[in-house]
């Protein structure tokens, strides 16, 4: 058994990321608005932790920086390495840049457009392969061997969880009486960080990991305790393209047995209607990946514990520019 992020640790990766990584609003939903979208009024309130706000548009940018930040000069001059469908790319590209390293970036070749160019935006080079998440693992250390880089891991290291657990303590300072979070999951960095934070700082508060029906590898892998791989012809199905990972980490695994208290999916047709529900009751745009928290408050409660006050993660704001036209234009045609 590996050993377990601390408090401690979690409270001295917020101090250190302070100034880059930026503390994000707790939105809360205007109900109204809300029940004008979806034809029903949620019977709890509502708060959308907006990582969007974050200057790569996604949470990753904190446990990227957590990580790379604490690399020797000697690494830091060699250059670093991840692989990522996109936002962990971004985070990389921005620390390194903002430390002065080479980033190489390993992405699938189906990775969102508008996330390929915001990461070649920030100087790194990039590195394309199939969509496996286990293919770019393996080109990723293939090319760590060869040119000396230091891999920044998008979830399964104990630095990455310590940098996105800060997102829980935020919510947990922001709104003290918050009883249920709400994470994204998918090799689990977001929501191992989340609940952990959150369950040694507060017991007593349930946190839930959502996901895709078609990438539920992380709720198989919660409810048999064992943990198990998707292949990505079925994970790629999804349009949450920043929840398609094959498998959960084996160090958040770890830690979201520990202190998850369980996960719900969601189907392909809720998280376009929880899109559209955040664009009508909020100024928020959430990219897919970061709806799915949205759609399991709003279309699973059933399948959560009872709450007063709900925080869902909205892991991030990089949509395609076509599907956020369209999802416009369909509120525009039902006059919300």
């Amino acid at each position: 058994m590996s050993e377990f992020v601390t408090l401690e640790e979690i409270q001295t990766t917020a101090v250190r990321i302070a100034g880059v990584a930026v503390r994000t609003p707790l939105v809360r939903v205007n109900t109204g608005r809300l029940a004008a979208a979806i034809g029903f009024e949620p019977p709890f309130e509502l708060f959308i932790k907006d990582e969007s706000a974050q200057p790569i548009g996604s949470f990753k940018l904190r446990g990227a920086f957590n990580m790379v930040s604490q690399l020797a000069p000697a690494q830091l001059k060699r250059g670093v390495i991840t692989y990522s469908s996109g936002n962990h790319a971004q985070g990389v590209a921005y620390a390194a840049r903002a430390l002065g390293s080479k980033a190489v970036i390993v992405m699938p070749d189906n990775a969102p457009a508008i996330k390929q160019a915001a990461t070649a935006a920030l100087g790194a080079e990039i590195v394309l392969v199939g969509t496996a998440s286990s293919a770019r693992k393996l080109k990723a250390e293939e090319l760590a061997a060869e040119h000396g880089y230091t891999i920044i891991p998008p979830y399964d290291h104990p630095h990455i969880i310590a940098g996105q657990a800060t997102c829980g303590l935020e919510i947990l300072e922001q709104c003290p009486e918050v009883d249920l979070v709400l994470s994204p999951v998918s090799g689990g960095g977001l929501l191992s960080g989340t609940a952990t934070a959150v369950k040694q700082a507060k017991p007593g508060v349930q946190v839930w990991g959502c996901e895709p029906e078609l990438a539920a590898d992380a709720k198989e892998s919660f409810d048999t305790k064992t943990l198990v791989e998707w292949p990505a012809a079925m994970t790629t199905r999804t349009i949450g393209d920043g929840l398609r990972t094959q498998s959960l980490g084996q160090l958040n695994f770890e830690h979201i047995l520990k202190y998850v208290d369980g996960i719900v999916t969601v189907s392909e047709d809720e998280i376009f209607r929880a899109m559209r529900a955040i664009l009508a009751a909020t100024n928020l745009i959430p990219e897919p990946s970061g709806a799915v928290t949205l759609a399991a408050a709003l279309f699973h409660a059933h399948e959560l514990p009872p709450a007063t006050k709900v925080a869902v993660i909205l892991s991030g704001g990089n949509v395609e520019p076509a599907l956020l036209e369209r999802l416009e234009a369909e509120l525009a045609a039902t006059g919300v």
